[in-house]
C-alpha cells in the first residue's frame, strides 16, 4: 500500500516525504509545529490533526526505547545522531533523546555518525548538545566496525550504504532499524531484525 501511495510522479517528493519512519526532529519543524498550534490556540482554532502530531512523534520514540529495552540487552549501538543524514545538526534529534532515554536506563551506548564531528559543533548546536548529552565525547567513535562489532542490539538511525554494515553485523546481535535500511541480506545474518513503522 505505501508503494501505491508514493508512487506519485507529478510531484516528485512523495517517496522522500511520505514513507512512514522514525520519529522526526530538527530545529525548524518541531519549532514551525508548535508555532502553529499555539497561534491556532489564540485564534480559538482547534486543528486536531496538527496538535496530535507531537504526541504521534513521541510515541514513536517511545517505541523504539520499549524495542530495545525489550531485547534484555545493555551494549547497544546507535548508527546516526543528527536528526537526518548528511548534516551535523543534533537539535531536537529525535536520536538524541533516544540515546539519553537509554543511557537513563542503564545500557552502555556506543555512537556513530560520519557527519557529526564534536570539534566542529558551533553555535545554538553545541549549546543543545552540551545541555542534554554533555558526555557525548566519550560515546561517538568514528570507527564503524568497532561501533557495530562492540554491539548487543544496533540501531539503525540514518540512511547509510547497507553494504558498510552488512559485513559487520553478527548472528547474535539484534538490529533495530529506523530508516528502513534493511542491512541484513545475508544468511548468517542477525538473530533478529525489526523495524519501526514500517
Amino acid at each position: 500500500m505505501t508503494r501505491i501511495f508514493t508512487s506519485d510522479a507529478k510531484l516528485n517528493v512523495s517517496a522522500a516525504y511520505l514513507s512512514p519512519g522514525f520519529a522526526f526532529g530538527g530545529s525548524c519543524l518541531p519549532k514551525d509545529l508548535r508555532a502553529l498550534t499555539y497561534r491556532a490556540k489564540q485564534l480559538d482554532l482547534s486543528l486536531p490533526l496538527l496538535e496530535s502530531v507531537m504526541a504521534s512523534n513521541a510515541a514513536h520514540l517511545e517505541r523504539s526505547v520499549e524495542a530495545v529495552l525489550r531485547t534484555k540487552r545493555r551494549k547497544i549501538s546507535v548508527l546516526g545522531l543528527s536528526f537526518k543524514a548528511g548534516t551535523d545538526d543534533l537539535r531536537e534529534s529525535p536520536q538524541v533523546q533516544l540515546i539519553k532515554r537509554l543511557l537513563g536506563e542503564g545500557c552502555q551506548v556506543a555512537l556513530w555518525d560520519e557527519d557529526v564531528s564534536l570539534g566542529r559543533l558551533t553555535g545554538s548546536n553545541r549549546q543543545y548538545i552540551e545541555e542534554v548529552i554533555p558526555h557525548l565525547g566519550s560515546l561517538l567513535s568514528t570507527d564503524l566496525e568497532q561501533v557495530v562489532r562492540g554491539a548487543e542490539v544496533v540501531i539503525i538511525a540514518t540512511k547509510l550504504d547497507k553494504d558498510r554494515i552488512r559485513h559487520c553485523l553478527n548472528a547474535d546481535q539484534i538490529v533495530i532499524d529506523l530508516v528502513n535500511l534493511d542491512a541484513a541480506r545475508r544468511p548468517e545474518g542477525p538473530a533478529s531484525y525489526e523495524g519501526i513503522c514500517w
